[in-house]
């Protein structure tokens, strides 16, 4: 999406046309408008030149983010410039010389007229001095705030009335009309009329035209500093950007800018500094603060090899790291770019807002005209019309329902950011809370994505250190999963791993090997049945920890048994909460797997989801999801390569922040951190805004629907109730200021309190147990018949567990003519199905090349 800054505009009425010009241009796919952050963004292949001239030709200026000297900064430099709140020191500015001549005026004006108060003899005897210094302190406000006037009656010219033509409309004609006013009371006092002097005297309007404007200018001056409050959370992404960093050259230490620091530069951080730019520890050790990118208030352990990012603060250690990512292409700057571009996209419940607003501005131009010429026919005078028709035009207010919807966008997008929680898009953060399934992939979403030991279970007078003594001493020479888990274990006790001799892995069963002379042996239980008998009490457990989703793994010393130790893809600590906190919202929680049945289940038992559906490759979770979608909206969380179909797919995508670039990209949603319990805290946010949103936009509408017919006159023969202009262009400041102040309030929702979840209103019939996965089934075979593919089922020796079934399918699929593999360790099998005819051989060679033993192919 490139980006540009639009100036100029002032209302909804303005960003309406804009972006309708625009998405005119020839080469134009989509452009989205935002008068929160005067920005238009754009998609497709017009030419720069084009998009600019179609501004300009609709009365407005353009120009391209990032250009000239911007080029030369970070993205955080660059949008921290554009962002600056330059707008409410000129409006303050106009708004104190606007009232210090004010004053004068309303003592002259007013405070004489009506109270009598004192002023210089010359004018208390000469009331045509009186009404020309009144039309000069009128005119001098008039040309502090040209702005209005300029930008009103060009928009008027251009036939694309906005805001300010509304006010230059009704400045002007209360200006004109008291002007009018003024000549017919000097000609009155020549003829020496002083009945009619007396009479013209109260026909003066220059009072409303002053503070018609100089009231807009204070609602403009409240509304451009809240709008800058409303990017508080970017701008101070923003500041933590480090302006320089440390850098190893030519051996000796350079302090520079971050600009000029490059991929592999050699950086230092000292503690209590910020890391510069993304990169990889070479030497040291260091707690790691976070929580500006995160939330996460616990330091990080970081150490060699491990990945810091920029803006994050080094709290302990030193750390000496090379740099892998710098600009615009760090985490920081991402972060950054992902929240300025959900600010330049437009939610859909915008489009209503824009469209009353493109015919907003001419109707009530219509309105103002019809409310004159009634009062006139009505037998009313031309000042009591005129001030009916300039009260109709300047309480009518296109800017609060043009900011009814960005504001919120803005805030809810920097709550997010401030809690780890990207939303892509504006559309993203608005139709995330109306999810009514999730579907949560298991590895590394609901559980950590790495096998730990869970349970250690010695024989009957065996200790449980010399256990794990023999364990460790087989598994630190095997490269299976599995022994990494039991390693990494073995290692937090601090035991002395003995030195094994004649090590042999025999592919998918087991470990074995010498030590003192002894055979020493671990693998699963049908190969340890075969070197001992294994204890009936240790046999029933290890069947119970399989029931559980566990691996039970067997060691043994010459024909003895020394005990199991049980491995397993446990789940995160959050998982069981998230999952409930979702069932409380009336979410229907799926989740998909490419495990066998029973680990499946498992999990999906001990994190509390509603429905497991196990065995789906990568294309199968998509088709699941296309299932779901039957039902009704679906998000789909995952963190991996093999989940970025179905992220594509669902209605939401959501990428956990601890996996991979391209689910990252997929997704509409991006967690940055790994906790599943900011899918909920995703949706309270996204129902949080779309609540305030609608709060905005029902504020906006009733009170032009109250305003406009009170400014009109419609209830003074019923009421007697008049509307003064003054009153009228007060309203119209506050109607903008109330709307930004309400969205402010976004800034105070908990979005981890789930004390006050729902379900949403709308009921929908929950998928019955199993319905979309026999619907996937059913679709799978008809799809199977359709194209005629043949399956084949081959049984295969050595599978203990689900990285075997993983290392056995990766291999298979990997051949052009394979379509899909489904594998059981339990049942030793893998049934193929196949694209094209394959021979036999090429199946058994590309398996056992995997180590393991294949006994048939069927």
């Amino acid at each position: 999406m490139e980006q540009y800054t639009v100036t100029g505009m002032s209302c909804a009425a303005c960003s309406a046309r804009v972006e309708k010009a625009v998405s005119n241009v020839d080469g134009v796919t989509a452009c989205s408008v935002s008068l929160l952050t005067n920005s238009m963004g754009i998609e497709g292949t017009a030419s720069e030149q084009d998009i600019i001239r179609a501004v300009e030709q609709a009365g407005y200026g353009a120009a391209k983010k990032g250009v000239a000297s911007e080029q030369k900064k970070s993205a955080g430099s660059a949008e921290a410039e554009f962002l600056k709140d330059k707008e409410t020191p000129l409006l303050r500015q106009r708004l104190l010389a606007s009232f210090g001549f004010l004053l004068v005026l309303m003592y002259v004006s007013m405070g004489h007229m009506m109270w009598n108060w004192p002023v210089p003899a010359f004018f208390a005897e000469n009331h045509v001095a009186l009404g020309l210094l009144q039309l000069l302190l009128t005119g001098i406000i008039m040309v502090i705030n040209q702005k209005f006037f300029i930008s009103g009656f060009r928009s008027l010219f251009h036939r694309s009335p906005n805001m300010d033509t509304l006010v230059a409309l009704g400045a002007s004609a209360a200006f004109l009309y008291s002007t009018y006013a003024l000549f017919a009371m000097t000609k009155a006092q020549l003829q020496g009329d002083m009945a009619g002097v007396m009479s013209y005297m109260h026909e003066f309007y220059f009072e409303s035209a002053a503070m018609i404007l100089t009231l807009i200018t204070v609602g403009k001056m409240l509304e451009a500093r809240s709008k800058g409050k409303t990017t508080d959370a970017l701008k101070g992404l923003m500041k933590l950007s480090p302006k320089t960093a440390v850098v190893l050259r030519n051996g000796e230490e350079q302090e520079i800018s971050v600009e000029e620091v490059r991929k592999g530069d050699i950086f230092l951080v000292r503690p209590g500094e910020n890391i510069p730019v993304d990169g990889i520890v070479l030497e040291g050790s260091s707690a790691v603060n976070e929580a500006a990118l995160t939330g996460e208030s616990i330091p990080c352990d970081k150490t060699v090899g491990d990945t810091v990012s920029a803006a994050t603060t080094n709290q302990s250690g030193f750390l000496k790291c090379e740099a892998a990512r710098v600009g615009e292409d760090t985490t920081l700057s991402q972060i950054i770019q992902m929240v300025s571009d959900a600010a330049a996209t437009k939610a859909p419940i915008a489009k209503v807002a824009d469209k009353v607003s493109y015919v907003f501005v001419p109707t009530v131009i219509g309105i103002a005209l019809v409310t004159l010429f009634v009062w006139l026919l009505a037998g009313e005078s031309i000042g009591f019309a005129l001030a009916r028709g300039i009260s109709v035009l300047v309480i009518s207010c296109p800017c609060a329902l043009g900011l009814a919807t960005p504001v919120a966008i803005m805030v809810g997008n920097g709550v997010g950011a401030r809690n780890g929680i990207m939303f892509k898009t504006a559309v993203s953060l608005e139709e995330t809370g109306k999810m009514e399934i999730v579907a949560l992939d298991k590895t590394g979403t609901i559980t950590s994505g790495e096998p730990q030991v869970t349970n250690v279970t010695p024989a009957e007078g065996i200790q449980e250190e010399k256990l794990l003594t023999i364990a460790g001493g087989l598994e630190q020479k095997s490269e299976h999963p599995l022994a990494k888990a039991v390693l990494e274990y073995v290692k937090e006790k601090e035991l002395n791993l003995p030195d094994v001799q004649d090590f042999m892995a025999l592919p998918g069963n087991g470990l074995s090997g010498q030590w003192n002379g002894r055979e020493i042996y671990g693998g699963n239980d049908k190969f340890i049945s075969s070197k001992a008998e294994i204890p009936k009490e240790l046999k029933k457990q290890s069947e119970q920890l399989a029931k559980e989703g566990k691996t039970p793994l067997f060691f043994g010393e010459n024909q003895k048994i020394l005990g199991m130790i049980a491995v397993a893809d446990i789940i995160k600590e959050d998982s069981p909460q998230a999952v409930q906190e979702l069932k409380n919202m009336g979410i229907h929680v799926v989740m998909l797997t490419g495990d066998n049945e029973q680990t499946a289940q498992a999990i999906g038992r001990q994190a509390g989801v509603d429905e497991v559906i196990a065995g789906v490759l990568p294309d199968g979770k998509e088709k699941v999801i296309s299932a779901l979608q039957k039902k009704g909206k679906v998000a789909m969380v995952g963190d991996g390569i093999n989940d970025a179909p179905a992220l594509t797919r669902a209605d939401m995508g959501i990428a956990i922040g601890a996996g991979t670039d391209i689910a990252m990209d997929a997704a509409d949603i991006v967690l940055m951190k790994s906790r599943l319990r900011d899918v909920p805290a995703a949706i309270r946010l996204s129902r949080g805004t779309l609540r305030n949103i609608h709060e905005n936009l029902f504020w906006a509408f009733i009170y032009n629907i109250i305003g406009i017919p009170l400014a009109a006159g419609i209830w003074i023969p019923i009421f007697g109730w008049q509307l003064n202009p003054m009153f009228g262009a007060a309203a119209m400041s506050l109607s903008s200021f109330c709307v930004v102040t309400n969205a402010l309030r976004l800034n105070m929702l908990h979005i981890h309190d789930n004390s006050k979840d729902r379900p949403q209103k709308k009921k929908r019939q929950r998928p019955e147990k199993n319905l979309v996965e026999n619907t996937a089934i059913l679709n799978h075979r008809n799809q199977n018949k359709e194209e005629s593919k043949m399956k084949k089922t081959m049984k295969i020796e050595g599978m203990m567990c689900g990285h075997c079934e993983a290392a056995v399918k990766k291999c298979l699929e990997a051949l052009p003519q394979v379509a899909e593999a489904m594998v059981s360790h339990e049942a030793g099998t893998a049934v193929i199905t196949l694209e094209k005819e394959v021979a036999d051989e090429i199946l058994i060679k590309a398996v056992e090349d995997q180590d393991y033993k294949v006994l048939s192919v069927q």
